[in-house]
């Protein structure tokens, strides 16, 4: 009988093949990592946190801001138009006609025309103030279909109408009648106007396109001519135009109200004003987007500056890994990890930081609080390239530690 060896089978010159770390074994090694030095975590993300808050709180009240400009100007129309005497050829002051209202409701596209004219009276709270302790109220001549023309609203009492426009009566703005101390209409409240008693029957509510009217003591203008002493001319003309005809209107808007001296005449769009200081704003915010990053820079600074503290104290137990069979890779992922997961940290309480901020500050103002989700989005993200290139030095320094000096540095 023949016996067959059969031989041992070889020994694999392969090494054994690590132990592979899963995502979620990645993220949960790299937050054990965070949570063993709360304190530490908690100052570098608050510097990210404050970055973020920084960028979005000034991005959310930019915006909360211009919503409310443009709810506004929905409010209260960009059709608007105002027609005022500049200075004549002469260089003196210019007057608009008496006509001048007349023909610029001629004009095809113009919806509504009104108008308000300077007088000469002073009002008072009554007739023991000084003469020239007047407050800056311009006391003026009006239309009776001025708040519909303007699209102003009547907060307290009633405008002037065709019973009473040729009577003492007046309406208030509403800074005029802070100043005069009047909070109430009614018969028996009245003040000192043009050497006589008028009776406040109404008081404004505050016009964003026209503030001049805010400060104004406005009486009918049958009134004004009897009891003033008003010569009838406007100071200034308001006109509402189709949305889609403003500008053609606007052109010929100056000849139209003075056909003899069109030079002299001041056409503007209040609207315009508004948009100017919502520009004007936006620049501001970008200034303050910017410090918003430098703030985010420091931040990640930070990140960075704990992340080689973190790889220096923990040499032990990178080369306990090591030694164990972690490859540098895996070495690398880790430390790569904690710093996203820290940064993300500082970037989620940065985007509550900010919409909170935001929220606050656009009550405040009673605007409507917006936050764009790009803003939201965009700060996430920036935290995630902060804390990646944050964590690159720091995770290649702590895979390069071989793992008996690291072991022996312990």
């Amino acid at each position: 009988m023949t016996t067959t060896l059969v031989p041992p089978p070889k020994a694999s010159a392969r090494p054994p093949r690590p132990a592979r770390l899963s995502p979620a074994d990645v993220v949960r090694v790299a937050g054990f990592g965070l949570r063993s030095r709360p304190m530490r975590v908690f100052l570098s993300a608050l510097g990210i946190a404050i970055g973020i808050a920084a960028m979005i709180g000034v991005v959310g009240i930019s915006t909360s801001s211009g919503e409310d400009l443009n709810r506004k100007l929905a409010a209260l129309g960009t059709n608007l138009l105002t027609v005022e005497p500049g200075q004549s050829f002469g260089g003196g002051d210019a007057r608009l006609p008496d006509e001048a209202e007349d023909m610029v409701r001629r004009i095809g596209p113009v919806e509504a025309v009104s108008a308000i004219g300077l007088t000469d009276a002073k009002v008072y709270r009554n007739d023991h103030v000084p003469k020239e302790e007047t407050g800056g109220i311009g006391v003026y001549a009006a239309r009776t279909g001025l708040p519909a023309t303007l699209g102003t609203e009547v907060a307290e009492g009633r405008w002037l109408n065709a019973a009473n426009a040729s009577y003492p009566a007046v309406v208030l703005g509403p800074s005029a009648a802070e100043q005069l101390g009047v909070h109430d209409t009614g018969a028996d409240v009245q003040v000192w106007l043009g050497g006589r008693w008028f009776t406040v029957v109404g008081l404004l509510a505050p016009n964003e396109l026209l503030p001049e009217t805010d400060s104004a003591a406005l009486v009918g203008w049958p009134a004004a001519e009897e009891l003033l002493g008003f010569d009838g001319h406007p100071t200034t003309v308001f006109t509402r135009a189709e949305s889609d005809a403003v500008t053609d209107v606007q052109s010929v808007l100056g000849a139209t109200a003075n056909p003899e001296d069109p030079s002299s005449v001041e056409v503007s769009r209040p609207s315009d004003a508004l948009a100017a200081k919502e520009a004007t704003d936006e620049t501001l915010a970008g200034l303050l987007l910017g410090l918003g990053a430098v703030a985010l820079l420091v931040g990640g600074v930070g990140v960075a500056n704990t992340m080689v503290i973190s790889v220096l104290e923990r040499r032990s137990e990178i080369g306990l890994r090591r030694s164990m069979g972690a490859t540098k890779g895996q070495i690398r992922t880790q430390f790569l990890c904690e710093s996203l997961l820290l940064s993300a940290l500082g970037g989620a309480g940065g985007v509550l930081l900010g919409i909170a901020v935001t929220g606050g500050y656009a009550s405040y103002q009673g605007w409507p609080a917006v936050v764009p989700a790009w803003a939201m989005a965009g700060g996430l993200g920036a935290t995630l390239v902060i804390g990646g290139l944050a964590g690159f030095y720091p995770a290649v320094r702590a895979a390069k530690l071989p793992p008996t000096e690291a072991l022996a540095a312990a």
